[in-house]
């Protein structure tokens, strides 16, 4: 069966209605595909999550990663003699490489699918529910943000097994959490009628509200928070997308069919991709199902599992555990007479004395200090990094490669010094730069490298001058890491001063 096409359901499909019911589909066991969104920027986790290894990637609250914890989050997971598949991560290419290392290193296997430019969520979900058919079935989708927090597993995987029958028959359903304060950081559903399992029927999402009008939400016991989890039958979202978003359904597709798998990863068509509109899944579809009967129907399942976003340093501190005095930590901390606060320490020992509801955050380059009740204001300041062009607003002092990483010790006007640490069998591209000469001494491990038309090794102690303008290559062909200190010199160090011959990742 063509999934795709939706050549053999039975749906009512014309300009302006979609028409599902539990007759559409047949009665067989239904595999459930995990899919995790990870195209998140997080810049309200600043100074940890930046652009380039965003909140998703980094160990927020425990040894995992915020990735590493979601794609976990479905194991084990058994309903109604449907099978769970391997999960499908949606990612960008800049962070394709860390998202696999992160996945290998908990021994998980997925698909990649790799965004070719950042189109927000709709159009992410549509590449998955796409990759989800490829196995010529309909299977039921379960799309996670990448960057959440669930304390309680058990109850989650519950929400998502009375979701998933839900979706089975037809409906579009998002998991909803009972509210426990008046919060203005998150989306609102407002519930239609109950259902006989303790669902509710969707009558219409909410923006994020003000103050007063949050109390109120809370009062009336009608509204739940968005969680931003959906459960939905592949066919049910291509075809409700096709009515509400035709471009973007016809772009996705498009996308989906020009693309090629590397390995691991699957690369949509860049062009058709690029094409299609921006936006997320509340705006694209979500807000719209309440408003139409004739459209498929929207369900809330309850959700209340510890459920948070993440979405501010506020919410960390409200995720993480505290001592008699309110305050968490994590790292070399050290709180004296100080109450109701946050510290994370990546290296240095930080010490609070005396202070009452802040957040400090340090890292290698940067430190934020901030009053608890302003952390959303941290995304304003990341902006105004940008404007200035300071480098700590992207990218960290430490950058990962696909072939291990490198760390800016320290630079100047016309000098830079790199600690560079390539993993076993790790090769860089062949390249060459214009403006900047690189000196390179080793310090632990075998380098081999290539220097113009000359291939020669290094082992511990020795150096070796890459003049400006020369091709050139670093390998390491041992079986354990390769650490050298670089120093470049020159008129301009930029990242971008790289002209790329040839390259295992596909760069070139």
């Amino acid at each position: 069966m063509d999934w795709l096409s939706l050549g053999e359901m039975k749906i009512a499909d014309s300009e302006s209605k979609v028409v599902l019911t539990e007759e559409s589909f047949p009665a067989v066991a239904v595999r459930i595909v995990p899919v995790v969104l990870a195209g998140g920027a997080g810049s309200r986790l600043w100074p940890m999550s930046r652009e380039r290894y965003p909140k998703q990637l980094i160990d927020v609250l425990g040894p995992d990663s915020l990735l590493q914890a979601t794609v976990q989050r479905m194991k084990g997971f058994y309903a109604d003699g449907g099978t769970v598949s391997t999960p499908i991560i949606v990612c960008g290419d800049e962070h394709r490489f860390v998202t696999s290392e992160q996945l290998r290193a908990r021994g998980i296997d997925a698909r990649i699918v790799v965004e070719p430019a950042r189109r927000d969520t709709a159009p992410a979900l549509t590449l998955a529910a796409a990759a989800a058919c490829s196995e010529g079935d309909d299977p039921i989708i379960v799309a996670m943000p990448a960057d959440h927090a669930i304390e309680n597993l058990t109850a989650f995987q519950l929400a998502i097994g009375l979701a998933a029958q839900h979706a089975r028959r037809g409906a579009i359903v998002t998991l909803g959490v009972p509210p426990t304060r008046p919060d203005t950081g998150f989306g609102y559903i407002k519930l239609g009628s109950e259902l006989d399992d303790g669902a509710h029927r969707i009558e219409r999402f909410v923006e994020k509200p003000a103050a007063e009008l949050a109390v109120q939400y809370l009062a009336s016991e009608q509204y739940w928070w968005n969680s931003g989890i959906f459960a939905v039958r592949a066919s049910v979202w291509l075809a409700t997308l096709k009515i509400m978003q035709p471009a973007m359904h016809d772009a996705c597709l498009l996308a989906h069919a020009q693309g090629a798998s590397d390995g691991m990863y699957f690369h949509p068509g860049a062009d058709a991709f690029k094409s299609s509109p921006s936006d997320s899944i509340d705006y694209a579809v979500m807000e719209r199902l309440g408003l139409d009967e004739r459209f498929a129907e929207g369900v809330v399942v309850p959700l209340d599992a510890g459920w948070s976003d993440l979405g501010s340093w506020d919410a960390v501190w409200e995720a993480l555990e505290k001592d008699a005095d309110g305050n968490a930590a994590r790292g070399r901390v050290v709180f004296e007479g100080a109450t109701s606060s946050f510290a994370h320490s990546q290296s240095r020992l930080i010490a609070c004395v005396g202070v009452t509801n802040i957040v400090v955050v340090e890292t290698d380059d940067a430190v934020l200090v901030a009053d608890r009740s302003r952390v959303q204001e941290v995304k304003t300041v990341v902006s105004r990094m940008r404007a200035l062009q300071a480098p700590e607003a992207d990218a960290h002092r430490k950058v990962r490669r696909p072939w291990g990483y490198y760390d800016s010790i320290d630079r100047g006007e016309r000098f830079q010094v790199k600690r560079i640490v390539v993993n076993p069998g790790g090769r860089l591209s062949l390249q060459l730069h214009h403006h900047r000469a690189e000196h390179w001494i080793v310090v632990s491990g075998t380098a081999l490298v290539t220097r113009g038309g000359e291939e020669f090794m290094l082992s511990e102690n020795q150096s070796t001058f890459i003049p400006l303008g020369v091709t050139h290559r670093l390998e390491n062909p041992g079986k354990l890491p390769l650490e050298l200190i670089e120093v470049q010199s020159g008129s301009y160090l930029g990242e971008d001063d790289i002209v790329r011959f040839d390259d295992t990742y596909g760069r070139a």
